[in-house]
């Protein structure tokens, strides 16, 4: 199994669109997995002892596309009216399984196996309780543990066989367990070793109706742990089907970017055998999504040929080039592909953001705006906000009037020798154009250049020199493995020139651009390539969208923060306030706190171990109460709604963290 993964570690490859071949799982009539299509599902946000609002909403989900439907059962009493949901479901016709949805109980999963087609339980806390405590286990006391899980987990697995009834294991990154935890700390390895526990348990009882997934608010980690899992399944000779999620991704253009982020860094590499979108919005707005998300990769095996990657072997338990040198991609851990330092770019220089402006006929001082500029004709001073991008490319349009200290000017190469001063303006040359000129900056150049130019070694890169930022871009339908092999040449020629990432869109709305730039430099950012990045869209998508979405997709891969992020799950039956209406309040009082990172929990469930590294946290405890956290610390329980606001803006006084708007 280990050579099957030998190129990439955790796919069949990293330059060919190819699903990756996983066990059949029988979920109802709708089989997962195998060489089924990628499924989209989504799950409800009612009381589940609301029949009839469940059932409503459910309803809506099916019709909207969702093809799994997925409702909480908290305790016994929920588990046991799913019967009712079901059977009211079943008599209008509708099929689609149903999945329960397990935290804290196992005797409500055991109930629930017994009515629906498939149960989710989080190995976290399917027999634990987290305390947040650091224990110290040996092995021996380790091995108690896993025995105590196993007696606990065994009565489920048989009622599941009797009924046929399929399981998911889900783990999520904030909520571990303590032993995990004490083990293995708060990582990929962490949440891969919690999944396997199960597993085991459930390999050694015959029973392999699974489906496992692994949820992160951080799309960096989700897409690490996702590929240590495949990987050591592949060693362990299993290949389960994998749910792929983003948790608690937060609402609008934030969630649908870190969404897009992690779970296309995964479809590119054909991983991902159904999809859920968790957004802080209706689910049934979840499925569209989701749904764009999938079908992109519909007619990808057509894609064009990229150059096969140089054979590898296993030395050591390493994965080495045949040539002798280290493989050049490290897909389980984050490292960032060191460049050099050209005028602000490359080496330790956030990455930096390119506005094509060059489609626009007149450029003004007004035109900067949607770039982040503003200017004070009374003042006669440019206002930078927190979006503010880098550098604007005018193409041949050349400005006449005076830019902002903090920006650079980018012109086709034609048109900036034209210019007599070229103060903050510099050059785009067109791969060999740069070989031939007569006249180049002194400072910065830009060498657009095509993904297999670099791969086929149809461009030579020892030509250009040390003032040279590669402009990659690619027509390649198979776009983020194409740009990503481009980067491993790069690599494997020593070369330390910074790039910045081009990405070009025609013929999509406004969310279709950003689902697919989200994947297509989320992916590469998140394992640490790229030094900029550059998002056109035909003039069909404003400047000013097209320069929010490059910074949320520095953000979602956090690899540059420009503004505060909020962690928001996605609601569900559990949910003790109107999760919407609040993440709404909170953002309007706190989303100038640039960099600071905000929970907002509809359940203990989902704090305070979901929120995973938020600064702050505000998480529903009771009806009408709420417990407000700093980091993983409770600070005040109990806080009525209506004042919890007031509370959590006063907490974050308290430790320094605030400032006020506009100062």
């Amino acid at each position: 199994m280990e050579k099957q993964f030998l190129e990439g570690l955790y796919c069949h490859s990293l330059t060919r669109y190819e699903r990756l071949l996983t066990r059949e799982v029988k979920i109802g009539d709708v089989a997962l997995g195998g060489k089924n299509p990628i499924r989209v599902q989504s799950m409800t946000t009612t009381d589940t002892m609301d029949t009839q609002a469940t059932v409503e909403q459910s309803v809506r989900m099916i019709e909207a596309g969702c093809e799994y439907v997925r409702i909480t059962a908290p305790s016994i009493n929920e588990a046991k009216n799913l019967a009712n949901i079901k059977k009211e479901l079943r008599a209008r016709g509708y099929r689609t399984p149903l999945v329960a949805d397990i935290h804290f109980t196992p005797n409500a999963a055991e109930v629930a196996a017994r009515i629906v087609e498939k149960v989710r339980i989080n190995p976290g806390n399917f027999a634990d309780r987290k305390k947040f405590e650091f224990i110290e286990y040996d092995d021996a006391a380790y091995h108690e543990e896993l025995e105590r899980i196993r007696e606990r987990f065994i009565p489920l697995l048989s009622i599941c066989k009797e009924y046929g009834t399929a399981l998911r294991i889900g783990t999520n990154h904030g909520s571990l367990s303590d032993r995990i935890m004490s083990r293995y700390g708060d990582t990929a390895l962490g949440m891969v070793e919690s999944a396997l526990e199960f597993l085991r348990i459930a390999a050694a009882e015959n029973f392999h109706q699974i489906v496992l997934s692994m949820k992160s608010s951080n799309p960096q980690v989700m897409v690490q742990a996702y590929r240590t899992l495949i990987h050591r399944m592949a060693l362990e000779g299993m290949n389960y089907p994998l749910h792929l999620g983003v948790t608690e991704a937060g609402e609008g253009e934030d969630g649908r970017v870190k969404s897009a982020a992690g779970i296309g860094t995964l479809l590119e590499d054909g991983i991902g055998d159904t999809v859920r979108v968790s957004l802080t919005e209706d689910p049934e707005f979840e499925i569209p999504v989701a749904r764009a998300l999938v079908e992109r990769y519909n007619r990808r095996s057509n894609h064009a040929l990229i150059p096969a990657i140089p054979p590898a072997e296993l030395k050591d338990g390493k994965v080495v080039l045949k040539s002798g040198r280290d493989f050049p991609f490290h897909p389980f851990e984050y490292q960032r592909r060191p460049t050099r330092e050209v005028l602000n770019m490359g080496h330790h220089q956030v990455p930096r953001v390119i506005a094509d402006y060059s489609r626009v006929e007149k450029l003004s001082a007004a035109s900067f705006f949607a770039a982040g500029y503003s200017y004070s004709v009374s003042t006669d001073k440019w206002n930078l906000s927190d979006q503010a991008c880098d550098f604007i490319y005018t193409g041949s349009g050349l400005v006449g009037f005076a830019i902002p200290g903090t920006l650079g000017i980018i012109l086709d190469a034609p048109a900036w020798k034209t210019l007599t001063n070229t103060e903050r303006m510099y050059p785009l040359f067109r791969g060999e154009e740069f070989i031939h000129s007569d006249r180049r900056s002194a400072q910065l150049n830009f060498v657009a250049l095509e993904a297999d130019d670099i791969s086929s070694h149809r461009f030579n890169i020892e030509q250009l020199d040390a003032t040279c930022v590669i402009l990659l871009h690619t027509e390649n339908m198979h776009a983020m493995p194409a740009l990503r092999r481009a980067f491993l040449e790069l690599q494997l020629r020593n070369s330390s020139l910074p790039v910045v990432v081009w990405r070009s869109y025609r013929g999509l709305t406004e969310e279709e651009v950003q689902l697919q730039a989200a994947t297509d430099l989320g992916g590469l950012l998140l394992d640490g390539y790229g030094d900029g990045v550059m998002i056109s869209a035909n003039g069909e998508v404003s400047p000013q969208k097209l320069n929010s979405l490059a910074f949320g997709i520095l953000q979602a891969a956090r690899t540059r923060i420009s503004k505060t992020e909020y962690i928001s799950c996605p609601s569900c039956g559990r949910t003790l306030f109107d999760l919407q209406e609040t993440t709404a309040k909170i953002r309007a009082r706190t989303d100038h706190l640039k960099g600071l990172k905000i929970g907002i929990m509809g359940c203990i469930v989902n704090g305070p171990g979901e929120m995973a590294d938020a600064d702050y946290g505000y998480v529903g405890s009771g009806p009408g109460k709420i417990t407000l956290y700093k980091g993983r610390e409770v600070v005040r329980k109990s806080i009525n709604t209506d004042l919890a606001v007031d509370a959590l803006i006063d907490l974050i006084r308290e430790h320094g963290d605030w400032v006020e708007k506009g100062s």
